[in-house]
């Protein structure tokens, strides 16, 4: 089998880039070194590619369905891979050792969730989507919540989901519907509907903790009046474990044509079906406080943002590692200028078209995963930095870099993909190769948590602009860090940095014209325009900051990422410019165009 992601970039990305070690002096991680990290990242290899892998493709063929008695069927294996990874404590991950976690640096966890959602996405979206659940309570529930629903989520026993979308509302929350109404008791009763909700049931776990987007009566409209809900499918007993069954319904399932290994759900609540406790609608527990539900749902949504963006990345890269292998024992044609027809035929890594293929696709997961592990660092310095303002610079940072970390694994993972197919020829298309599905899979993710323009509008009409650009500043500082450093490198890296400081400086120059321009409708029509552009001058900033840590090293290993960053600057950098080009018209066509064309 061939590996599902490089266990040598990884090392050098958390060892030789991101000095991950270095973290071990922090209090937080003082308990850890770099065994436990190998130890983690070798655990969750071995489960991956023994227990995830190999009915990644049967769980693709093999969807769940619903039974007529409301419950769901799949095949066995995906329960017993994650019966196997709870056991083994991975759930835990990140999270205090005060709630049962083994409280690693992000950045490790992250690296070490990436083996299995490249090994099977479909079954690695349960414990990916718990975890997220269960930080955000850990981070805005009380203590008797955290004791209730955090702990056995981190335990791996119940299962976790976010619960935002309605069947009329899509991705615009301000118009949902769901409603909350406040109890004596201070618990509330929940009646409405939620769409496309993953992982919103099965017999997977003991139970599924629901986070729910609502209305309380009194809500304002829009965003500002709704409220969040912890609604779990079994209320919880006394003793931890689950009660009495909550009024969560499973109303039907959706057939993706990707990722079909997790549920994907049409969820009614409070319909009548259960009445726990004899009245009407499903009991839950508000998070925080009243009116503020977005903005803890935030978290998780973000979390949730740059975990797509490590899937998206996951299925790139195995797609690559497969076609890779089979450009180099697939044999078909003879070298440009060959005369003798009776030749044998060469593997076809030897056509010049195909390592363009190839080195594409480097270019993209190689620098997609960098850019994923980095945006975990900040996580990391947010939690555990030795000051004040080192923290918030993180924090800041990441908010900047959220939509890049989401959209651009997204966009050009996919790409890896298609081309990973391309170079499987007639074969990449069919059944009997993984790449296939691997494409199917990842033309998710440029709609899971939010889709390509929904990014494009955070970060040019939020993002940069918040705190009078104090993100982009900060951006830009990080960047000439970079460039300073990699002119101290070498020839090649020093014209590399003269590129990326000519692009960075037009990117901030069309920046100031899009935010001063007084049409705000023309001003945002093109702002996937302007994510594409940002993010891939972004990754060419990630891929000279790999370069400077590969310095003057020696080995095929380091003239890879040479190759790479090669590549990346002379074929993908060199498309920024007219797209800046295109931003800086302040274009109206798409503002005025009369949809009668159509």
């Amino acid at each position: 089998m061939t590996d599902v992601l490089s266990r040598r970039d990884l090392d050098f990305l958390l060892y030789e880039w991101l000095d991950v070690v270095s973290l071990t002096t922090r209090k937080r991680f003082a308990d850890h070194s770099k065994d436990t990290f190998d130890a983690m990242l070798d655990l969750s290899a071995d489960i991956a590619h023994k227990h995830f892998a190999p009915h990644n493709k049967k769980a693709d063929a093999n969807e769940p369905t619903m039974r007529p008695d409301g419950t769901v069927e799949m095949i066995p294996e995906v329960k017993q891979a994650l019966d196997i990874f709870a056991a083994a404590g991975l759930t835990a991950g990140q999270f205090d050792d005060s709630v049962g976690g083994m409280q690693l640096p992000a950045t490790v966890a992250r690296a070490a969730m990436a083996w299995f959602q490249a090994a099977n996405a479909g079954t690695a979206a349960y414990p990916f989507l718990t975890a997220a659940n269960a930080n955000l309570i850990a981070t805005y529930g009380t203590t008797q919540q955290i004791d209730d629903f955090v702990r056995p989520m981190v335990a791996g026993r119940w299962f976790g989901t976010m619960c935002l979308s309605e069947p009329q509302a899509g991705s615009s929350l301000a118009d949902i519907t769901t409603r909350a109404v406040r109890q004596d008791d201070g618990s509330y009763r929940l009646t409405g509907t939620k769409m496309w909700i993953s992982g919103g049931d099965h017999e997977l776990s003991e139970n599924i903790v629901h986070l729910v987007l609502a209305r309380t009566p009194d809500g304002a409209a829009g965003v500002k009046g709704i409220s969040l809900f912890i609604v779990p499918k079994f209320l919880p007993a006394p003793d931890g474990r689950r009660g009495e069954r909550n009024d969560v319904v499973l109303v039907g399932l959706n057939h993706k044509m990707g990722n079909r290994g997790t549920t994907n759900t049409l969820l009614s609540f409070g319909d009548g079906t259960h009445s726990p406790r004899g009245q009407a609608g499903a009991i839950g527990f508000l998070v925080g406080e009243e009116h503020r539900g977005l903005s803890y749902m935030f978290q998780m949504m973000n979390e949730a943002r740059i975990g797509v963006g490590f899937v998206a990345t996951a299925l790139g890269y195995a797609g690559y590692l497969q076609s890779l292998e089979y450009a180099k024992v697939r044999t078909q044609g003879r070298a440009i200028g060959a005369k003798d027809p009776s030749a044998a035929p060469v593997p076809i890594i030897d056509h010049a078209d195909v390592r363009r293929m190839l080195l594409a696709q480097k270019s993209y997961v190689e620098g997609a995963l960098a850019l994923g592990l980095y945006c975990a660092r900040l996580v990391d310095e947010q939690d555990s930095a030795l000051d004040e303002p080192a923290a918030a610079d993180a924090g800041l940072l990441l908010d900047v870099l959220t939509p890049i970390a989401k959209s651009w694994p997204s966009q050009w993972c996919l790409e890896a993909n298609s081309l990973a197919i391309q170079i499987h020829g007639g074969y990449g298309y069919t059944r009997d190769y993984d790449v296939e599905q691997f494409y199917r899979d990842n033309r998710l993710n440029p709609i899971h948590e939010g889709t390509h323009a929904i990014q494009g509008l955070d970060l040019l009409g939020r993002k940069v602009a918040m705190r009078d650009g104090a993100a982009m500043t900060l951006l830009g500082s990080k960047i000439a860090e970079t460039i300073g450093r990699a002119r101290r490198v070498g020839s090649d890296a020093a014209q590399y940095a003269d590129e990326l400081e000519h692009v960075w400086n037009r990117m901030v120059a069309v920046t100031d014209t899009l935010l001063s321009e007084p049409d705000k409708a023309a001003a945002l029509a093109n702002s996937s325009i302007y994510l594409e552009a940002f993010g891939h001058t972004v990754v060419a900033w990630i891929w000279l900051e790999q370069l400077t840590a590969v310095d003057d090293k020696v080995g095929a290993f380091y003239d890879g990422k040479r190759a790479a960053v090669h590549y990346f600057y002379n074929y993908e950098l060199a498309k920024v410019g007219p797209q800046i080009e295109l931003l800086g018209r302040v274009d109206r066509s798409l503002v005025d165009l009369n949809p009668g064309v159509f």
